[in-house]
């Protein structure tokens, strides 16, 4: 569909800190800011919006909150690559820590790392 973007949002402690790792770390753009309590950044052809959740007149009732336990995933994040090593050279070399080396399993080779708040994502290569 012409003209629509996924957003996918993510809580953050520190919305500065947050900015700087997803520019420096994962090098990601930034399309926009708010005031300091959130930013958009351009991510794999789509949205990724930090934000510190606070309620917002619009859902007055949720709360975003951070991931509980980061030993524990309800969700992530996953990038398909061509080589899963290239990005896990680049991303160790910026500072991504990632939970093991790369992993080869079922036909696919993947590695896994967190944001500093604990959000996690995969690099995969099928």
């Amino acid at each position: 569909m012409e003209g629509v973007k996924l957003t996918r949002l993510l809580v953050q402690r520190n919305i500065a800190r947050a900015t700087a790792w997803y520019r420096d770390v994962p090098g990601t753009e930034i399309a926009r800011e708010s005031g300091g309590s959130s930013v958009v950044f351009h991510f794999l052809g789509s949205w990724l919006l930090l934000t510190d959740g606070e309620f917002t007149a619009d859902k007055p009732d949720v709360e975003c909150v951070l991931p509980p336990d980061p030993l524990r995933a309800s969700a992530e994040r996953s990038v398909r690559v061509p080589d899963c090593q290239v990005p896990d050279e680049t991303l160790s070399k910026r500072g991504a820590e990632f939970l093991m080396l790369v992993h080869r399993d079922h036909g696919e080779t993947r590695t896994f790392f967190r944001d500093h708040d604990g959000h996690l994502f995969e690099i995969v290569e099928v």
